[in-house]
């Protein structure tokens, strides 16, 4: 479909990828962005259809043009959950109230649980995301009939290739990878779950088989500080200088949290390309801390923002995260200059594309890349008086301005309306999960 989003305030990354906005006249054909050219450049002639020829026309007027946010790390499963851990501490959290629900697990509850999290991705402006689940084929499902763009992996724990455990997880991993291998918006990659739950063997293993398949790394690391004295005391040494030991990073590796760690730490990730997938409200929810991202910055460490599951977060909301990340490192730092409103909008666009690959593909409003477009209603309280666009989707939007949603040129969401999913099927399907697996 030929698609014209006409005459609307874009938000535009500039040689140096710094953003700013201008109104633009938007040209999509089929699953790509054919032309974006500023309305007062007069260089219509270049387009490669008007209003005449376009299949559909969006009008731009009160609305902001975006790129489509991206997730850098998530559980969407995990959307049921959401309010049944609250104020407890990491470990207690993690051990005594999450992987018992999920020892009760269905496929079924995998399927509707993902569901309920790509409603709330897309009411909310995500079209793309980096997910560590339990159940590969349910999840997959559920990602196809929502249309969005999901990088999946299966989270791998066990002692070595020789643990029965690992081994059927491992096994999932390369059944869904064989099935999404040619499917342009999922793909599978290797997620090795975390130091304490994943032993040195079988991330050894794990790197070995994503060098051998070509596939990407989604792992979390130094997400709290016993992780980080467990891990010392057990190997001699900190979750990212193991997985660096075990080869995790000679594959393009997605790291989430790195809350706690050192200088030495930091030269790893940035020697072996590591992407710093940063979730400061689970982060800072379950008290484990900060992570020291201006730190991160400035040792030009890519560092993609990320919401974690509903579960910890309670959210999946990328304009949230985004608030906290611009806002948390200003107050501890003392600096209001530290983390800015368009470094924050970059690390949910540009780093979150880095981190899956595709910074070629989407991440941006350009000619060329893929149509993942998010449009805002500006005719808000929220962004009213329009002073500065950028600013507000720091520091005053919270994601009910999300209009309209498009993923590979296909319109998911349209005045507030999914297309794709059936929102009252959903509630009702997670109300019944939550009945009999939330005591």
């Amino acid at each position: 479909m030929k698609i014209l989003i006409k005459e609307i305030k874009t938000v535009l990354p500039d040689q140096r990828k710094i953003f700013s906005v201008q109104e633009c006249n938007v040209y999509i054909d089929g699953d790509t962005i054919k032309a974006v050219i500023e309305t007062d450049k007069k260089k219509e002639t270049r387009a490669p259809f008007s209003d005449k020829t376009a299949d559909y026309v969006i009008s731009g007027k009160d609305r902001l043009l975006l790129p489509g946010l991206i997730n850098a790390h998530s559980h969407i499963y995990m959307n049921f959950m959401r309010g049944c851990g609250d104020d407890l501490s990491f470990d207690d959290w993690l051990f005594k109230r999450i992987f018992p629900i999920e020892d009760k697990m269905t496929d079924e509850d995998v399927k509707w649980g993902t569901r309920l999290g790509l409603l709330e991705m897309i009411e909310s402006g995500t079209t793309a995301f980096i997910d560590m689940n339990l159940n590969m084929l349910p999840c997959g499902e559920a990602i196809e009939e929502a249309g969005l763009r999901g990088i999946i992996s299966r989270g791998l724990v066990g002692s070595g290739p020789d643990d029965e455990g690992a081994i059927r997880r491992i096994k999932e991993t390369m059944e869904a990878r064989e099935k999404y291998l040619e499917n342009d918006l999922i793909e599978v990659c290797m997620g090795p779950h975390a130091p304490y739950s994943c032993e040195e063997k079988l991330q050894q293993y794990i790197a070995e088989l994503a060098g051998e398949y070509n596939m990407k790394v989604n792992m979390h690391l130094s997400e709290s500080r016993k992780e980080v004295a467990d891990c010392k005391k057990k190997y001699g040494c900190s979750p990212i200088e193991l997985a660096n030991r075990a080869g995790l990073f000679k594959n393009r590796t997605i790291a989430a949290h790195c809350v706690h760690v050192s200088e030495d730490d930091l030269d790893i990730l940035y020697k072996n390309r590591v992407t710093v997938a940063s979730n400061p409200a689970s982060n800072m929810k379950l008290g484990n801390g900060i992570a020291p991202i201006p730190r991160m910055l400035k040792k030009k460490i890519n560092v993609a923002l990320g919401t974690d599951g509903a579960a910890s977060n309670n959210t999946l909301n990328m304009f949230h995260e985004l608030s906290l990340m611009t806002l948390i490192h200003k107050g501890v730092s003392e600096q209001a200059q530290c983390i800015s409103a368009k470094e924050g909008l970059k690390m949910m666009t540009m780093a979150g594309a880095k981190a899956m690959g595709k910074e070629y593909e989407i991440g941006s409003v350009e000619e060329g890349k893929k149509a993942d477009l998010v449009i805002l209603n500006t005719d808000t309280a929220s962004f009213m008086p329009r002073n500065d666009y950028i600013a507000s989707l720091a520091y005053s939007c919270n994601g009910s301005e999300v209009d309209t949603v498009i993923v590979n040129g296909q319109i998911l969401m349209e005045k507030r309306e999914v297309k794709t999913l059936d929102k009252e099927k959903i509630f009702f399907e997670n109300e019944k999960i939550k009945e009999r697996l939330i005591k």
